[in-house]
């Protein structure tokens, strides 16, 4: 979109030329194109990244500013999680997510039945437990019952967030010592999938799961699927914060697409041990 039609659609332009004078400056308004026209191209060059980072620090002063609310607590543990997920080691990732973890345990502390403070404290755990390596099992069980609750408070939340984070949790745990299983996966996967059809990580997810457990058409009829989709999709989810989203959902859509023209046997057997 070209910059003068950007600032058309954000100021006002009067019918009549303005005159000197108390309230009509020429000075003033020459400022005030001046200020539009700096945080246009601020935005236009802001890059999805540092539009994160800048969420971050401004829901941090945010929360540090009113710490009794509830909602800029479980707030800032969004923007933890969101800003963790593009940390660039260990370290950082690890620190931010505890912090998210922190905040979401405060929201939970002042409602205890806020599905939001719920759930963020699970991704935030689940961003933790990325840091861990085999320690991180010790997180499963604390992940699987705070997306457990989110999802009796408000199973829409996120896009049915709980039941997509569950059926991950299912998924890829393993089921001796831990809670994988396939059966439970499947469920809440597909569970997702039925609550926010048009959200395109939840059928991923499915597709990603099918193929896994080598079951190759059904795999093939859920990517078709989403491919009829992806329109609406594409003109629902759209702006800076969704970039790095379709960034990451284009390559597993191409990535699934190419597997699955492969022979059978390209595919995990199907005899696989299920949970």
């Amino acid at each position: 979109m070209q910059l003068a039609t950007v600032i058309s659609q954000r100021i006002w332009l009067p019918t009549q030329a303005p005159t000197r004078g108390p309230g009509g400056s020429w000075g003033r308004i020459a400022a005030f194109l001046l200020m539009v026209v700096v945080q246009v191209v601020s935005a236009i060059e802001e890059t999805p990244e540092a539009l994160i980072k800048r969420t971050f620090a401004e829901t941090k002063k945010q929360f540090e500013a009113r710490p009794g609310k509830a909602d800029r607590a479980w707030q800032f543990a969004r923007a933890c999680f969101e800003a963790a997920d593009i940390a660039t080691n260990n370290t950082e990732r690890a620190a931010i997510a505890e912090q998210g973890i922190s905040a979401a345990r405060q929201a939970i502390a002042m409602e205890s039945n806020s599905a939001p403070a719920h759930f963020y404290l699970g991704v935030n755990m689940g961003e933790l437990a990325e840091t861990k390596g085999l320690s991180a099992l010790k997180l499963v069980r604390q992940m699987q019952h705070e997306f457990s609750v989110a999802r009796d408070l408000d199973p829409h939340i996120v896009f049915a967030g709980p039941d997509r984070n569950l059926g991950l949790l299912y998924r890829d745990a393993p089921s001796i010592g831990s809670i994988g299983s396939r059966t439970k996966a499947r469920e809440h996967l597909q569970h997702a999938v039925d609550l926010a059809p048009d959200f395109p990580e939840n059928q991923l997810n499915l597709i990603e799961a099918l193929v896994k457990w080598g079951e190759k058409e059904t795999a093939t009829h859920q990517l078709k699927l989403l491919k009829e989709r992806l329109p609406g999709a594409r003109a629902e989810f759209t702006g800076p914060h969704w970039t790095l989203s379709w960034v990451d959902w284009d390559a597993r859509l191409q990535k699934l697409a190419k597997k699955l023209e492969q022979p059978s046997k390209a595919l995990e057997s199907p005899r696989q041990k299920q949970g």
